[in-house]
């Protein structure tokens, strides 16, 4: 198993000088991974007054600030953005690292402010057409050569974007939704990982182990061959092992240590580098 620090990009992470910090704190501790949430106001009326960074800055900044560490958005929301600037932006942040980036998306929310608050639809099907069609879009950009595409929601004529990504054929891309809706995690297994989120265990909080063998369990009914799954929450240092543990012998390759949402500590910059510096656990 490998282990990842997981941040927003608000509050004291809007900075990124702050990032920079944490990922090199990371990588020192052992850490193998940093993501970074991708949001634009989140929810608004909790977050009015907070300040946001954006994602693919700040992620550079921490690129620039290490040699080893995975890095990436977890998530970042196709059907948000326009898939040839999201293709640059990655090429770009993958030539910087050193070919260190994981590309995690998923539909994002919370849908009528991050996507209803600009003019955006927000139909969940309509999101997750463009979230299919754009991730195809994506690969095709990344690989250098030249497209040409005629879809339902994109049109493209005679492009080639320059450079290709560093990895071939391309970063890994690991997709995120919430169990137990089946669509997501189907969706998840055409690529490199699963980021499986539960509605019984809202970000931060460890999913219970019945859980997470449930949706292993269906992950690998979907697909024989080797995959990411990735699972996440807030451990103390003291019982981190024996609390992944049990997860990590149900099949979880990746551990992604996340504060409590509704924590007072989820944007600020001085818990976040004392969990860091703990490491991550023995297993």
């Amino acid at each position: 198993m490998r282990f990842s620090i997981n941040i927003p990009n608000f509050g004291d992470f809007a900075d990124a000088r702050a990032v920079a910090r944490v990922a090199s704190a990371a990588e020192e501790a052992g850490w193998d991974g940093l993501f970074i949430w991708d949001h634009v106001v989140h929810y608004k009326a909790e977050r009015r007054g907070t300040p946001f960074g954006d994602p693919w800055m700040l992620l550079t900044a921490a690129a620039l600030a290490t040699s080893r560490i995975r890095l990436g958005p977890l998530v970042t929301p196709v059907a948000r953005r326009r898939p040839e600037q999201l293709a640059r932006q990655v090429a770009t942040l993958d030539a910087v690292s050193g070919g260190r980036v994981v590309f995690g998306t998923g539909l994002g929310g919370p849908v009528d402010d991050e996507y209803g608050s600009f003019g955006e639809p927000t139909d969940a099907r309509v999101l997750a057409s463009r979230l299919d069609e754009g991730l195809g879009l994506l690969t095709r950009y990344w690989s250098g050569q030249p497209v040409d595409h005629d879809g339902q929601h994109y049109r493209v004529r005679d492009v080639t974007l320059l450079p290709a990504t560093v990895q071939r054929p391309r970063p890994p891309v690991w997709v995120g939704g919430f169990w137990p809706h089946r669509r997501p995690i189907r969706r998840a297994v055409q690529w490199d990982g699963v980021v499986p989120l539960f509605t019984e265990a809202r970000h931060g909080v460890v999913p219970p182990l019945a859980l997470a063998q449930e949706v292993i369990s269906y992950v690998r009914s979907l697909r024989a061959t080797p995959i990411e799954i990735v699972l996440g929450g807030a451990t103390d240092p003291a019982t981190a092992a024996d609390t992944i543990g049990p997860l990590a012998s149900a099949g979880a390759t990746w551990w992604d240590e996340r504060q409590l949402q509704d924590s007072a500590d989820l944007d600020r910059l001085a818990p976040v580098l004392r969990r860091i510096e703990s490491g991550p656990p023995a297993l």
